[in-house]
């Protein structure tokens, strides 16, 4: 049986890619890295997290020594590890990591280095690494570990992709991919601000194999309240028919640089094992989010990390970071 393994079941390590001076962090880069820092900073203190940066000594020195902290040379364009990682499947008990064409958003930016990543530090991962010709982002599945995918329209069947294949191919291909029995795809929701045409991890995720964490806007004047409500009318219609339990997240105030509004969502939050890391904006709504958080997971520590930083490239926490589940070992 093959199965998109869910973040939310055990984990061997985070992987995550260093902010440098040839990456769009250069006009606030010592804060980027700090934010990234903070990260890593927490993910050590669960689980293994190796970080792949354009210069292992000097990136080294932000950081006390620690044995669940490994390091991979190489230059890559941006650091959205979500997107351009390989994804870990399980097939017949062996787990495979898929590496799929990334051409950044629909060729949006630059790519060509993020693209080769996997295949050029394969050798730091035990399972085999498969290259699979199809354009696709982690950030744009979420798996719910026993043959649900949940996706958007916007995304996965954006003409900017896969445009050669039609809805029903790239349904097909995916059910092939994954193992699933099933794609679960929303109509509607966005993010101001968003460069992925409204991944699905910036406004849904699977908590474990029968409920889902989503964005709720009550603010009836902004602009994102209508498609939120009608995304909530489907999750509530996928709820009645697969059982589901929902669990809303409060949607933030409006955070602005440079007059643009940005994507902040408690949506892209992160699984490590033991404990969940949550975005905060530094707004009134993230404490109320926390509390979901602390409420939902009882049995994991609930960790606030401050992404304000994040949203100025329109990413967030789970954006920057990849999991990679317990059949992989870290060499």
């Amino acid at each position: 049986m093959k199965s998109l393994i869910a973040e939310f079941e055990e984990q061997s390590f985070t992987q995550i890619i260093f902010p440098h001076a040839n990456s769009d962090w250069i006009e606030y880069l010592e804060e980027a890295q700090e934010c990234f820092i903070s990260i890593i900073n927490e993910i050590v203190k669960y689980q293994k997290c190796l970080v792949v940066c354009d210069n292992v000594e000097s990136v080294k020195k932000n950081f006390k020594a620690n044995t669940n902290l490994y390091f991979q040379e190489y230059e890559t364009n941006d650091t959205w590890a979500r997107d351009c990682s390989a994804l870990c499947v399980s097939d017949k008990g062996e787990v495979k990591l898929l590496d799929f064409t990334f051409n950044a958003w629909g060729k949006k930016f630059e790519s060509s280095k993020d693209n080769l990543m996997n295949k050029m530090i394969s050798h730091r991962y035990s399972a085999k690494l498969e290259s699979v010709d199809f354009v696709l982002e982690c950030g744009a599945i979420e798996s719910n570990g026993v043959g649900k995918i949940l996706t958007t329209s916007a995304c996965m069947l954006n003409k900017n992709r896969n445009p050669e294949l039609t809805s029903t191919q790239i349904t097909n291909k995916l059910n092939n991919f994954f193992g699933s029995t099933e794609i679960l795809y929303l109509e509607h929701g966005y993010l101001a601000g968003d460069d992925t045409d409204s991944h699905i991890d910036t406004l849904a995720r699977f908590i474990d194999e029968e409920t889902i964490m989503y964005i709720r806007c009550e603010d009836k004047n902004d602009e994102h309240y209508k498609e939120l409500k009608l995304m909530q009318e489907e999750l509530v219609s996928l709820a009645s028919k697969h059982k589901f339990k929902l669990i809303a997240l409060p949607m933030t105030d409006a955070v602005y640089f440079e007059k643009e509004r940005l994507p902040a969502t408690y949506a892209n939050f992160l699984f490590v094992n033991g404990a969940v890391l949550v975005p905060t904006y530094g707004v009134k709504q993230d404490e109320e989010a926390l509390n979901i958080f602390r409420a939902t997971f009882t049995n994991r520590d609930i960790i606030g990390v401050d992404c304000s930083t994040l949203i100025k490239q329109h990413g967030s926490l789970h954006c920057v970071t990849m999991n990679f589940s317990s059949g992989v070992i870290l060499r």
